[in-house]
């Protein structure tokens, strides 16, 4: 942590005491995550391209989509690495809120690069069992939530949207509960990434977001002004929030439409399950439907099909997820992908009103 090592010299020279302010820390770790993604994706996507890491297509999906065989995937790496680069430096890496984030990020990091790795090496669709891999997703999530209950640094009420003092008491439960939000949002953004930059901004709004929450749920004065519960610590996620939020903006450089490299399993279950694990931490849970609309829509619109399917016999949509049955309807891709774009900003901006309608 290099920030702790310039802040010891803050006596020989008192500009070094910027170092112990965190919106001074988010901003070096902001344009530090950006820097690194935004010059190491050229090298990145060569890489790719030579190894012959390309996308496989699924044969059922739009035709359009068939020009994008072979396009670099697996960028989700990019986005880790330059994310925990600058946590390294300007992140307090001694804070368990903190480290309970980097552990789901890598953790589910690590699912999605195997599943990437498979469907690579054997050039199909499918990957990773969903079994195995939502049994890795709940058994990180739920222990990593059962630590920082036991420990003290979280704790297991539920705070309720727009309503001043609501709280609920989940007691040893809230560690499935949060389980739950933690893999069902990871899961939900691995079905939005689908098309280019189609995840990777509603995912950058989603994070920014929490990061505000994480602001004034970690400032004691500010929380109590705003009557929102104070939560000891949570501040520091602020920096670790803007890198992620950078590497994104780095990375969204090469993903636009047409994109020159894909984020891949590795990438949305990772950032999904941050974005689950930073609701946990800032005590958003429920509020997450609300900040994460675009990524409800997009699974439940693939459970209202198999189970359409399943019951009926008929289909609810041309294709699920929903952003492929607008596509099939004619729509653009690029009018869709920025759309989405839109509503999740204003999704953002309704759930920041639940600040002050309380």
């Amino acid at each position: 942590m290099l920030y702790r090592w310039l802040y010891e010299w803050a006596d020989q020279f008192s500009a070094l005491n910027v170092f112990k302010y965190i919106t001074f820390r988010a901003f070096l770790s902001f344009f530090t995550s950006f820097i690194v993604c935004w010059l190491s994706g050229p090298y990145f996507i060569r890489r790719m391209v030579k190894r012959q890491i390309g996308q496989t297509i699924r044969d059922d999906g739009p035709q359009s989509h068939l020009k994008k065989m072979g396009t670099p995937t697996m960028g989700g790496t990019l986005i880790l690495l330059s994310a925990l680069a600058p946590a390294l430096l300007w992140v307090d890496l001694t804070n368990m809120k903190v480290l309970a984030a980097l552990s789901i990020m890598s953790g589910f990091g690590l699912i999605g690069y195997i599943d990437d790795h498979l469907k690579v090496i054997k050039k199909n669709t499918k990957g990773l069992s969903g079994r195995i891999r939502l049994l890795g997703e709940f058994l990180l999530s739920g222990f990593v939530v059962f630590l920082l209950v036991y420990t003290g640094n979280l704790d297991t009420h539920l705070t309720v949207p727009f309503f001043k003092d609501v709280q609920i008491e989940l007691g040893w439960f809230y560690v499935v509960f949060a389980s739950f939000v933690i893999v069902g949002c990871a899961n939900a953004v691995n079905l939005t990434d689908g098309l280019d930059g189609l995840a990777i901004v509603p995912i950058m709004v989603a994070s920014m977001t929490f990061m505000l929450f994480a602001y004034v749920t970690g400032h004691f004065e500010l929380a109590k002004y705003l009557a929102i519960p104070f939560v000891r610590g949570a501040g520091e996620l602020v920096p670790l929030t803007t890198a992620v939020v950078a590497a994104g903006l780095g990375f969204l450089w090469y993903n636009s439409y047409p994109a020159q490299v894909f984020m891949g399993d590795v990438g949305s279950l990772s950032l999904g399950g941050f974005l689950g694990m930073l609701a946990v931490l800032t005590k958003n849970e429920l509020l997450l439907v609300v900040l994460g609309g675009v990524f409800v829509v997009e699974a439940l619109s693939v459970i209202a099909q198999v189970a359409s399917f399943k019951l009926t016999g008929k289909r609810v949509f041309r294709m699920a997820p929903i952003h492929h049955h607008f596509e099939l309807k004619g729509l653009e891709e690029s009018k869709i992908i920025v759309r989405f774009w839109i509503v999740s900003i204003l999704l953002a901006v309704l759930s920041l009103s639940t600040l002050k309608l309380r």
